[in-house]
């Protein structure tokens, strides 16, 4: 395992525990095994860690949500994936989950803030697409009345995963979800919109990074793995990004091979978003 990575990983185990302020460096170092040098060559402090974690974990539930929305065939299915994959996550993630909220209530870190925001945007995005797709027939201010619906069904009802511990039975709460969803959809007739509200919302907020930055990125991801399947097809993509000579399906199956190891996931998502617009 990669250096960086077994100190996210055990750094994780202990702010579920304690908490970010009670974790010292010493401890994350104790329960990884090393030295504090080693840890100051991954990361500059411990506040620079508490920002990679979360960013991490804000990559991999967007580009978790947006992998199920492009893929899924079936429209009959896409609600049911979207929220599937949604509190399927939270449930997976429910202790860092927990401490991520409490880090946003009560921080003033701009640079915090400034990636929940661009995520923030990046799931709203998705959302859209998705009601685009079934929904289209519906007014386009009502359109933008429930998406904003559907994202505080995902906060609200995250909270029984997240502040109530108590079994859940996710098939009973994601049909219902679908089901209010649809409602919703198909009844409303006051719209809260207003043309400046959309003008302002409809800004893009999923600009292209430049290629370069692309590359930098998968680079990084490269040099962070071990020999494995999912390293191979992110070479063959990375030079895939100076020369396009796979046909798509060989694309589409390198894209595959690395979206669900939980360290390319991000890559997986603007490599996608990248060919896709090509």
């Amino acid at each position: 395992m990669a250096k960086k990575q077994l100190i996210m990983e055990k750094a994780l185990e202990l702010f579920a525990k304690q908490g970010f302020e009670a974790t010292s460096v010493q401890q994350i170092t104790d329960h990884c095994g090393i030295s504090k040098g080693a840890f100051y060559l991954s990361f500059k402090s411990k506040d620079e860690l508490i920002v990679g974690l979360i960013d991490h974990f804000l990559k991999e539930f967007t580009s978790d949500i947006d992998y199920v929305v492009n893929h899924t065939k079936n429209n009959g299915d896409l609600l049911y994936n979207f929220y599937y994959t949604s509190f399927n996550s939270f449930q997976k993630h429910s202790d860092f989950a927990k401490i991520l909220m409490k880090e946003l209530m009560q921080s003033f870190d701009e640079e915090l803030f400034s990636k929940f925001h661009t995520y923030n945007k990046s799931l709203e995005t998705v959302i859209m697409a998705m009601i685009e797709r079934l929904y289209e027939e519906t007014d386009e201010y009502l359109k933008f009345d429930l998406a904003f619906c559907i994202k505080g069904f995902l906060k609200t009802y995250s909270e029984l995963i997240l502040l109530y511990k108590f079994p859940l039975d996710m098939d009973l709460l994601i049909r219902s979800l679908v089901e209010k969803t649809n409602l919703l959809a198909k009844n409303m007739t006051i719209s809260f919109i207003s043309d400046d509200l959309i003008e302002a919302l409809d800004q893009p907020v999923n600009e292209e990074l430049p290629l370069e930055k692309i590359i930098e990125i998968v680079e990084k991801n490269i040099e962070d793995m071990e020999d494995s399947i999912e390293k191979e097809s992110l070479i063959l993509l990375k030079q895939e990004l100076s020369k396009r000579t796979l046909p798509h399906a060989i694309l589409m199956g390198l894209l595959a091979n690395i979206q669900h190891h939980p360290h390319c996931k991000w890559s997986a998502y603007i490599l996608r978003k990248h060919f896709d617009s090509k």
